[in-house]
């Protein structure tokens, strides 16, 4: 038997977030404790990849929103089209809809990324408090990464998503993302959501993650932040995280031995007892 439901949609009101290019987030929110925690996905999955962190935030006192990114899940993409200040400024208007004041701002791998951006640009960045960062990078992520040289020119020509909708090459690329304690039901909700995107419109977003580079303005972060990273995480290897955890001064390292790229799924409940540990809860 599998540990978990992976499958298990995250469970909460629905809400849909509009943007002047008439981009539409889809957001959904559950609790309603004192502190807010917005959590940002990775590339190619949903807000549902916090089916199991959400609940156990939601049992320390949390308010919780999470959203699919732009280009991802129900969320459609405006006429501003994909990029990382596009869907930055999404977080912006995400917080503003929610009103969110001295939130936590979780960002899983892509979601780490584009935290970044917003911290580093946006006005509405004073409605974060503190900050966690989740196997993730500040750009450049095909640095001294085999891995993501070989994958993401096969998902921005096609090849890899229609490799992933096949059973065995499907669970075997989640098997890669995934450290020591893989199930293959992981492999089975993973291929799922990444099938259902449309990849070809997300190809910007990729290349952004490859081409820029925010670790030199790391500094310019002045807020608790812990930086978490499992130390099998061939996706974003634990030298990426190494770099935030420098650059950002006063920031935590957390490193989960045997641990690989998907956090969400292997780990909920150390996620989301660093998340409570951040801000007193």
């Amino acid at each position: 038997m599998p540990q978990y439901d992976y499958k298990a949609p995250m469970e909460g009101a629905e809400r849909v977030v509009e943007r002047p290019d008439g981009t539409r987030l889809r957001t959904i929110s559950v609790g309603s404790g004192d502190r807010t925690a917005v959590l940002a996905h990775g590339y190619g999955f949903t807000a549902d990849e916090w089916n199991l962190v959400a609940p156990r935030l939601v049992e320390q006192g949390f308010a919780v929103i999470a959203f699919d990114q732009r280009g991802h899940g129900a969320s459609t993409i405006g006429s501003d089209g994909i990029g990382s200040a596009q869907m930055a400024s999404d977080y912006g208007a995400v917080l503003e809809s929610y009103d969110v004041q001295g939130g936590v701002l979780v960002g899983h791998s892509m979601g780490g990324f584009l935290s970044i951006a917003f911290l580093l640009d946006d006005p509405a960045k004073d409605r974060i408090g503190a900050l966690v960062l989740m196997a993730t990078f500040a750009g450049d992520v095909s640095r001294k990464s085999p891995q993501n040289r070989l994958q993401i020119p096969l998902i921005r020509s096609g090849i890899l998503p229609r490799l992933v909708a096949l059973g065995p090459i499907g669970q075997a690329f989640t098997k890669s993302l995934v450290g020591d304690g893989y199930e293959p039901e992981m492999g089975e909700a993973f291929t799922e959501a990444f099938g259902s995107a449309d990849h070809s419109r997300l190809i910007p977003i990729l290349k952004a993650m490859v081409d820029e580079d925010r670790y030199g303005r790391l500094g310019e972060l002045d807020l608790p932040c812990t930086v978490i990273v499992g130390t099998k995480d061939k996706t974003t290897p634990p030298f990426h995280t190494a770099d935030l955890h420098a650059g950002i001064a006063g920031s935590k390292l957390v490193s989960l031995p045997n641990m690989g790229h998907a956090l969400n799924w292997e780990a909920p409940v150390e996620i989301a007892n660093e998340i409570g540990q951040l801000v007193g809860i």
